[in-house]
């Protein structure tokens, strides 16, 4: 998972090199979460039928190729390739992954699946900001050790037990889309608004953030960029360890509530160019997003059937990666017309709404979340 965030701090050196605008670098990202949604409703159950460990090695596959993209990139023909790459290799680890490590480890399995992609996650900008600023081949060096984090990664899946008891004989691979099964979705509609919200906020940061910094605070340090999306990533880490205090139905307002706290502090930072609140914005939301995004997984997992859970966990990151998409490109169209101070504040401003909205909601209905919860254990 850190490959699908290697790129973000350098999309500054990209513009420099190839020369495009700031709403191309949110349609280079946003090509990313296309290949997700698009691998998500094509094979997002596919590990069900074929058993986890192939679908692992195919999307292991595909980041190296995406690697190997951004090596030999001389344009954005190239970039759109690793991005959609990426994306794809990002859709079959998101619900193949997460769904074997729940079934290796049922009791520790949900902290350590989602711990694992935003761990990730966070890592990518920070390894690619630390090489950019103090390595030589800013724009090679860190897809090389990719590579080499790939290689480690297939010797280890390739001692993982299978997890899936395939049928005999193999039921036919179709794409099932976003089918949710019935009992699921009373609990998947809220889960999936809040993952929409919470990856709203990372998107914002991993995409256009080491933009704010350089346009807005003057920051042109690419391991300071790198630090700031990482901290996002490691407060979303912290946040998915309260959840196990809060319990996964308080777990998912209290999401809602920390993503309102760090995106008021952001919107602040914006308008007071003040670095300390973009820092805190970025923790408070994290952290606000890992206690929504740990707590939707874990309802959305415990109400799936075991025979639909690799597809009903696709269906909700589906949710999520539009959140991660389709708001950052409106961020990078307004960009054109406001600035990206003036984008910055109208994207937090309906963030806050957005999560209040949703926030209130699972407030009004915890006790009949709770109940259902307690039907399905």
């Amino acid at each position: 998972m850190a490959g699908t965030t290697l790129p973000t701090p350098l999309y500054g050196l990209y513009r420099q090199e190839i020369g495009f605008s700031e709403l191309m670098v949110t349609v280079v990202f946003a090509v990313y979460a296309v290949g997700v949604i698009i691998a998500l409703l094509v094979a997002g159950d596919f590990s069900d039928v074929l058993g986890r460990r192939p679908v692992l090695f195919v999307a292991l596959g595909l980041s190296a190729a995406s690697a190997v993209c951004f090596l030999l990139e001389g344009g954005l023909p190239l970039l759109f390739a690793g991005r959609l790459l990426s994306g794809f290799a990002a859709g079959l680890f998101s619900g193949a992954a997460t769904a074997a490590v729940l079934e290796l480890a049922p009791r520790g399995g949900g902290f350590a699946a989602t711990a694992a992609n935003m761990g990730g996650l966070g890592c990518g900008p920070l390894l690619a900001g630390i090489l950019a600023q103090f390595a030589p081949s800013p724009l090679k060096l860190p897809f090389l050790v990719h590579l080499a984090l790939l290689a480690v990664a297939c010797a280890l899946t390739l001692a993982l037990p299978e997890t899936v008891r395939r049928a005999s004989p193999r039921p036919p691979l179709r794409p099932r889309g976003m089918e949710v099964p019935r009992e699921v979705r009373p609990v998947f509609v809220p889960a999936a608004l809040a993952c929409f919200t919470g990856f709203a906020v990372f998107g914002l940061f991993t995409a256009v953030s080491p933009g704010f910094m350089a346009e807005t605070l003057h920051i042109d340090d690419l391991a300071a960029s790198g630090a700031i999306v990482f901290s996002v990533f490691c407060a979303s880490l912290g946040g998915q360890l309260l959840m196990g205090k809060a319990g996964v139905v308080l777990a998912l307002p209290l999401g809602c509530l920390g993503l309102v706290a760090g995106m008021a502090q952001v919107g602040l930072s914006l308008l007071l160019t003040s670095l300390p609140l973009l820092v805190t914005g970025a923790v408070t939301g994290g952290i606000g997003q890992g206690l929504a995004f740990r707590s939707a997984m874990s309802a959305v997992s415990r109400r799936a059937p075991g025979n639909h859970r690799g597809g009903t966990i696709s269906a909700l990151f589906v949710v999520a990666y539009l959140g991660i998409s389709l708001p950052v490109v409106g961020v990078g169209a307004l960009s054109t017309a406001l600035g990206l101070r003036g984008a910055g504040l109208v994207f937090s401003v309906c963030v806050i709404v957005l999560a209040a909205g949703v926030g209130a909601h699972l407030w009004r209905t915890r006790d009949a979340d709770a109940a259902a919860l307690r039907e399905r254990v």
